[in-house]
């Protein structure tokens, strides 16, 4: 049953729901579509994967980055997260963030969902085709794949 446009919750969740966040508008579009679809004032984590010499991630605002200098791309991750987790709270959850290093990607994803007892991992998929999307892989399915926690993966419609 809908209640307020949002689905009624038979039950709270025990555990936040992790919202994994690179940045990407995509990104944000998942954690809006969570907001519409999950229990209000539900707790969230939302979770900045980053590795250094390698950005996983797109920084907030207009801030450049040299990969190579760690202290950089975690505090860039660190921003990112916060804007995550500012989303997050406008669409209704408790929120706070957390920069995780870690590669891949959906090893940072898995660890911070299980640390934090998540009872959910929200995802956007970008759902890449062809060559770059074999050779890239894919955070969202490596993450289903691997992860003992559920995992509402979000699509955007063209």
């Amino acid at each position: 049953m809908a209640v307020g446009g949002r689905a009624e919750s038979v039950s709270g969740p025990s555990g936040p729901v992790v919202f994994a966040y690179d940045g990407s508008e995509l990104a944000g579009f998942a954690v809006e579509r969570a907001g519409v679809q999950l229990a209000p004032d539900s707790a969230a984590l939302v979770v900045c994967v980053w590795q250094p010499g390698d950005v996983g991630f797109f920084p907030v605002g207009k801030r450049q980055l040299r990969a190579a200098a760690a202290n950089e791309v975690r505090e860039a991750a660190e921003e990112a997260a916060a804007h995550g987790a500012s989303l997050a709270e406008r669409a209704g959850f408790r929120a706070r963030s957390l920069a995780v290093e870690a590669a891949p990607t959906w090893r940072g994803i898995v660890d911070a969902a299980e640390a934090c007892d998540a009872d959910l991992i929200v995802i956007g998929s970008h759902q890449r085709t062809g060559v770059m999307g074999h050779l890239l892989g894919s955070v969202a399915a490596a993450t289903v794949m691997h992860s003992p926690t559920s995992v509402l993966v979000v699509h955007r419609r063209s």
